[in-house]
């Protein structure tokens, strides 16, 4: 079973849809065996409306085609990072970037394999599919990776493992984890590093 966050080498049926976030519309392209490859999904949509504004720089974990860290550049005006696992989903992050006039700096890289750099914002809608275990890394990871005083936001519904996503948030920033969005088995979750 082929997943969104490996190569898919199928041919391509390339998707082009606009989003709106609040004032601005952005264009996107995607493709077939990409997440959510012809809108950007609700999560992600709560996810960004969960965002307090902020400045500095941001780290786009598991970016996809690049919906989340191109409205953050292009709203905020900060400093992008974008990632991903799959090179398919980062040539069309690319893509995105130059279609939508913004800049960011994509990477690709397993997890934080390939990341040095200490983010004031870290914002990830997780690869649910790939695993607890997996996911539980990238949260370690998104902790180790933020300045002091940055911010973690991360979305995830219930049935995929919300409650144990709350009490490891909880331990892993001792306690600094509050919850901005429930609503209909959907969280958002906001983490701030001492």
């Amino acid at each position: 079973m082929s997943h969104y966050f490996i190569e898919d080498n199928s041919k391509e049926e390339i998707r082009s849809f606009d989003y709106r976030f609040e004032e601005t519309l952005f264009h996107f392209e995607s493709d077939i065996g990409l997440f959510s490859k012809d809108h950007v999904d609700y999560a992600s949509d709560l996810l960004l409306n969960a965002i307090t504004p902020f400045s500095g720089s941001a780290l786009d974990l598991g970016c996809g085609y690049g919906p989340i860290g191109i409205v953050l550049a292009k709203v905020y005006g900060v400093d992008v990072t974008m990632t991903d696992v799959n090179p398919k989903a980062l040539r069309f992050a690319a893509h995105n970037v130059a279609l939508n006039g913004v800049e960011a700096t994509l990477v690709e890289s397993d997890g934080f394999e390939k990341i040095e750099s200490s983010f004031d914002v870290i914002v990830l809608n997780p690869p649910i599919h790939a695993g607890k275990q997996l996911i539980f890394d990238l949260y370690d990871g998104a902790y180790a990776h933020l300045v002091p005083g940055g911010h973690f936001y991360v979305v995830i519904q219930k049935r995929h493992g919300a409650e144990s996503t709350q009490k490891k948030l909880e331990t892993l920033f001792d306690g600094a984890c509050e919850t901005v969005y429930k609503k209909k088995g959907v969280f958002v979750f906001k983490c701030t590093k001492a």
